[in-house]
């Protein structure tokens, strides 16, 4: 699974008979940011816009948060996400992506899962998140994953359609 150590650790998964490999990354990485990128460019695509949420380059450092990229067998990266600290129990979960091409095999649901397991490890006891009415497929599968909403926070807490929602989660140190 991933090591608390803050070391570079990895998790494999076969899913659909793909083997995905998740590793934890900087931030500030190249794969990490052209990645990032390419989530903005789907929010222009979806809501004519890209995300405005201040976010800085150590705000995913453990152990007050942590960033995955998901890689495919061919070492391509598919995707990415990760969480950064929110108040003193709280950890938000940011910039879950998954390229067009990997999409409807479950590596979402590996990135939450890690993004999920890593909070849960630095002892937070919620993840929360912001999302949109333009993008069903998150919202389906964080509702069958156990989100429910959540009081409005952050930059897009007084946002018209603006979605927040949450999850409790079980940590090992409770």
């Amino acid at each position: 699974m991933i090591d608390g150590a803050g070391a570079t650790a990895s998790r494999y998964a076969k899913v659909e008979r793909v083997q995905y490999t998740l590793s934890r990354t900087p931030f500030a990485s190249p794969v990490a940011q052209m990645l990032c990128a390419e989530i903005h460019q789907e929010y222009v695509r979806r809501y004519g816009g890209g995300d405005e949420t201040e976010l800085g380059d150590d705000d995913f450092d453990p152990p007050n948060g942590d960033f995955f990229v998901a890689y495919g067998e061919d070492g391509d990266p598919l995707g990415c996400g990760g969480w950064r600290a929110h108040g003193d129990d709280d950890a938000e979960m940011k910039r879950v992506y998954v390229r067009e091409s990997a999409r409807r095999r479950g590596l979402a649901r590996l990135l939450v899962a890690a993004v999920e397991d890593s909070a849960a490890q630095a002892g937070r006891k919620r993840v929360i998140l912001e999302t949109g009415p333009r993008q069903p497929e998150a919202l389906s599968m964080y509702e069958t994953l156990g989100y429910v909403p959540v009081r409005p926070f952050g930059f897009y807490a007084c946002t018209e359609g603006s979605i927040h929602l949450g999850k409790e989660l079980r940590s090992e140190h409770a």
